[in-house]
């Protein structure tokens, strides 16, 4: 990856993150929430930028019908981001993958 590469990253960061700022208070917190989720559990294809910002497209349409966040998502986020990424590899599925590679390697 290249200077030019981490500029054009930064850029397109800043952008998505304008975008998340011009929704209304109860969007941002939530989406907020959904990041550190993400963030956490680390879906694989998160650097790639399309599954966030699809997000905040998803919200901007929410806004644009007069519905609230929670109308569009239901009371439980958590069950929500789940679902998003439920056959998505994740790095926690990797971190497994080699303890059980390597508990397999010890027990030959």
């Amino acid at each position: 990856m290249g200077i030019q590469d981490i500029i054009e990253g930064k850029k397109q960061w800043r952008a998505h993150m304008a975008r998340v700022k011009a929704l209304p208070p109860d969007y941002q917190i939530v989406y907020k929430e959904i990041q550190r989720y993400f963030f956490k559990v680390g879906p694989v294809g998160l650097t790639d930028g399309s599954l966030l910002s699809g997000i905040v497209d998803f919200f901007e349409e929410g806004v644009a019908a007069g519905k609230g966040v929670l109308e569009l998502l239901g009371n439980d986020v958590a069950a929500f981001c789940d679902d998003l990424v439920k056959d998505s590899r994740t790095y926690a599925d990797i971190y497994q993958e080699s303890i059980r590679s390597k508990a397999g390697d010890r027990s030959l």
